[in-house]
Formats: C-alpha cells, sequence, structure tokens
C-alpha cells in the first residue's frame, strides 16, 4: 500500500511539474524573448490587417503578383493540417503532368528563361512560404507589365527583401512571396 501511495504522489508531482509549471514557464519565457514568433511570425499590411505567416506559404494566381512555390497539401494549397509532399515518384504520370502543366503556365506568361524547381515543384513540408531569388528575378517582367512600373524599380524591390542564409551558412539566400508581395500593393 505505501508503494501505491508514492507511486500516486510522484505521477500528482511530475503531472503539476511537466504538464503544467514546464509548459506554462516554457510558453512565457518564448513570449519574452521571441514575442514575433511566438505569435506565429503574423504579417500584417500597412493598414494593420492580418494578411498571414512568414512561416506558411499563400498562393498567388493573379499575374500582378510574384507566384509561389506549388503546394501539395491536401485539401486546399498551403493546408497548414496537412503538412507534407505529395509522395509521387519522378516517373510518376501525375506528377509529370502536374510540372508539365505549371512550366506551360510560367511560359504563357511570358517567361523565356528555363523555369527553376521550385516554382513547379512543391517542397517536401507544401507550405514553404519562399521561392529562390532566381524563381522572383524571372517573374519580374510579368509583375512590371501588369503594375504599370519600371523593371528596375521591381527587380530593386525585389532585391531587398533578399533574405541570407540561416547562419550565414545553411540554405539558400530565398525570397518570402507574401512579404514581397505586401510590399508590392504597398508601393504607390
Amino acid at each position: 500500500m505505501n508503494q501505491i501511495k508514492t507511486a500516486l504522489k510522484l505521477f500528482a508531482i511530475l503531472m503539476i511539474l511537466v504538464g503544467i509549471i514546464y509548459p506554462v514557464a516554457v510558453t512565457v519565457l518564448a513570449q519574452l524573448i521571441f514575442p514575433k514568433e511566438a505569435g506565429g511570425s503574423l504579417i500584417y499590411d500597412s493598414g494593420g490587417t492580418l494578411k498571414g505567416s512568414a512561416l506558411i506559404g499563400q498562393p498567388f494566381s493573379d499575374p500582378k503578383y510574384f507566384w509561389s512555390r506549388p503546394s501539395a497539401t491536401s485539401d486546399f494549397p498551403y493546408n497548414p493540417l496537412a503538412s507534407g509532399g505529395s509522395n509521387l515518384g519522378p516517373t510518376n504520370k501525375v506528377l509529370i503532368d502536374q510540372i508539365s502543366n505549371r512550366t506551360e503556365l510560367l511560359k504563357s506568361s511570358g517567361i523565356q528563361a528555363p523555369v527553376p524547381s521550385d516554382l513547379v515543384e512543391a517542397s517536401a513540408s507544401g507550405l514553404d512560404p519562399h521561392i529562390s531569388i532566381q524563381s522572383a528575378l524571372i517573374q519580374i517582367p510579368r509583375v512590371a507589365r501588369e503594375r504599370n512600373l519600371d523593371e528596375g524599380t521591381v527587380r530593386k524591390l525585389v532585391l531587398e527583401h533578399v533574405e541570407e542564409r540561416q547562419f550565414g551558412f545553411l540554405g539558400e539566400q530565398r525570397i518570402n512571396v507574401l512579404e514581397l508581395n505586401l510590399a508590392l500593393d504597398s508601393m504607390k
């Protein structure tokens, strides 16, 4: 009987310590040290309207915007509850058709250069909010034409939104599409 009482006391102590105190302490500490990140890295437009998160891609199909990397999530694009790739192999006809259709759409929008893979292939999570610098640069003529802007102005804006490698050496330089498109919308 003593062993059961001891086990129940230990269980109660650990439940309070690990199930309540620790999660609350970590949450409070995260909110104090990294308030933006702990809140979901939310992005607001100049009017204060919530537009999305810097961590989750957004679907853009209007020619006046830079287009995002495709998403392979189920139900709808960039669905954070269904994060994951399509699991289609490189010889799968469905994947080949998807890539062909995306490439044709990009070519029909005026892109002359070879299409970068990140504009036609979904990321492993299906939620990637970034595209490569090359992917943004080849979209400049279309975006400038649709917005009646000088290509040099749009190029300058793109280059201002280049994010460096994480910690200076991890990954590649990239551009957050939502932030870039919001900057485009805020131009006079």
